[in-house]
């Protein structure tokens, strides 16, 4: 199993501007160079946490990135969720059997995955 390499950034951002306080704020070119990736790139990533109101976004020359004001309780769950989507990992090709066996023990390796995922605050990390 593997996560898109944006559900990467969008962790190292937020972690980054965690570490960097929760009132300052970090430009997209700044936090761009920090992991070696395309501003634009970064940008679309931004934009989708921002929807979620995990960061803000202030435009102007002293504009940047911040922390939203629970930023503490962010986990990595909500992080990856915001940057996948809300659909499962496992897609079962007999979705017309809701007894499939396959799709139960997927199911609920993945509800133990995110349960684990849930509990943890990158916060933590800072």
């Amino acid at each position: 199993m593997k996560y898109s390499r944006a559900t990467d950034y969008a962790l190292h951002t937020i972690l980054f501007l965690a570490r960097n306080g929760s009132e300052k704020k970090l430009g997209v070119q700044e936090l761009a160079e920090k992991q070696n990736v395309s501003p634009t790139y970064l940008s679309k990533i931004l934009n989708k946490l921002v929807k979620e109101g995990m960061i803000h976004s202030s435009p102007g020359v002293n504009g940047g990135y911040s922390l939203g004001p629970h930023w503490e309780k962010i986990s990595f769950f909500d992080i990856i969720q915001a940057i996948e989507g809300k659909t499962s990992l496992f897609d079962c090709c007999l979705n017309s059997n809701p007894e499939c066996s396959i799709k139960k023990v997927m199911l609920a390796a993945e509800k133990n995955m995110e349960e684990e995922l849930r509990t943890k605050k990158i916060s933590e990390l800072v």
